[in-house]
């Protein structure tokens, strides 16, 4: 089968995020499958871009063929973003013809931000004859009304419920990241029979290929376990979204109660937080820089429990996968998840405590009881999810579900 697998984002091991595509992409190969990723020349997400001259640029990495959309660099979200989004959405568009000529795809996967990328997809598999399946990691453009504050009324909103409506009535299947958002879907023009869902998964092969952690990280970790303190660790971005500030309440409330906690990473608002925490007089936060990707499985197995949680967003309603908690699960430890969202990971998985969303309280006492409960008890909570995460989140075991679904389809 020969799948082509877009996503203006999409990343790869040179590249950095994003990993999902690639990740599939390369299982794909693996099973025996011919693919290419057409995906934009820049992007914000990426830790190096490729150099690119000409407005296609072909590359071969693990066997993926790569297509290189050339795009303008930008940042932030504000008009220089728009006119790459558009630009990069045209030139889809425009070369639809000759990159279904060039691949000749059996499947096209639509995997952009926006539904903008499905019209320049179905362009090319109409091209190619191709089968068609949008893969929705979020919804648009219901994401920028409610957490962006534009109006339903607003031109590009309306523009985008168009594109989001002409997607669900003319794609052969949807892939989604979301559990909760078939109704959704359905409501605005999607057959329910063509719902899947695929969540974001774990390459078991990166928890048996560690590194160590930079000295400075080890020396504070073992000075907090001399003294004997209970550890509570957070990895990943320091922002908003994160409901950092929270946890820093909860510390200060647990300050005498022999608990630290490790906040390990980079963000827009670290400096803020480390800030917060001076002027709060929070002695048992540590703030330490960004670890490699290798290196993280190292740092969440010497922590006790783990901290993962999002202030409360009515988008949730649709459900999660973040990629966060299935680390946190390979890592086989207990987890405190302040999240309320349309499916609860850590109360399926039996593996940790869930709590209100900046519920400072709740956070506070799901620590201490985790802390009082038996070191036996608490490794169980971490086998469980360490458990649950093999079975239903690897992705060889995603890789199976996804090609199920396509060699059905083209069967069709």
């Amino acid at each position: 089968m020969k799948i082509l697998y877009e996503s203006d984002l999409a990343g790869s091991k040179n590249h950095g995020m994003a990993y999902r595509i690639y990740q599939f992409s390369k299982e794909f190969v693996e099973s025996g499958h011919e693919v290419m990723i057409v995906a934009a020349s820049y992007s914000h997400v990426r830790r190096v871009n490729p150099c690119v001259k000409k407005n296609l640029t072909d590359e071969i990495i693990d066997g993926i063929k790569y297509k290189w959309i050339k795009t303008p660099k930008y940042s932030g979200n504000g008009l220089r973003r728009v006119i790459h989004m558009l630009l990069y959405n045209f030139k889809l568009c425009f070369f639809a013809k000759k990159i279904a000529r060039d691949f000749r795809p059996d499947v096209v996967i639509a995997s952009g931000v926006t539904p903008l990328d499905f019209i320049g997809c179905y362009r090319i598999a109409r091209k190619a004859k191709a089968k068609i399946v949008l893969e929705v990691g979020d919804l648009w453009p219901l994401t920028p009304i409610e957490l962006g504050g534009y109006s339903s009324k607003h031109p590009f909103i309306r523009f985008m419920q168009k594109a989001e409506d002409y997607a669900y009535q003319n794609t052969d299947n949807v892939i989604s990241l979301l559990p909760c958002a078939k109704d959704y879907m359905v409501g605005h023009g999607l057959s329910p029979e063509k719902f899947y869902f695929i969540p974001n998964g774990i390459v078991v092969q990166d928890w048996k290929q560690t590194q160590d952690l930079p000295l400075e990280h080890q020396d504070v970790i073992r000075q907090i376990q001399n003294r004997g303190k209970f550890m509570v660790g957070y990895a990943g971005t320091h922002s908003i979204s994160n409901a950092l500030y929270t946890l820093l309440e909860a510390a200060l409330k647990l300050k005498n109660k022999d608990v630290e906690f490790v906040l390990v990473g980079e963000g827009p608002i670290k400096e803020d937080l480390i800030k917060y925490s001076q002027s709060k007089n929070i002695e048992n936060v540590h703030f330490l820089p960004g670890i490699p990707k290798a290196s993280v499985p190292t740092l969440l197995k010497r922590m006790d429990v783990l901290y993962v949680g999002f202030q409360r967003r009515s988008l949730y309603r649709f459900g999660i996968s973040p990629n966060k908690i299935y680390d946190y699960m390979m890592a086989g430890k207990p987890i405190i998840q302040a999240i309320e969202a349309g499916n609860n990971i850590v109360k399926e998985a039996k593996c940790g405590l869930y709590v209100t969303p900046d519920n400072i309280e709740e956070i506070t006492n799901a620590i201490l009881e985790l802390k009082e409960m038996s070191s036996t008890d608490r490794k169980k909570l971490g086998d469980n999810g360490n458990q649950y995460v093999l079975q239903y989140h690897s992705y060889e075991v995603l890789t199976g579900n996804y090609l199920n679904i396509l060699n059905n389809l083209i069967k069709q």
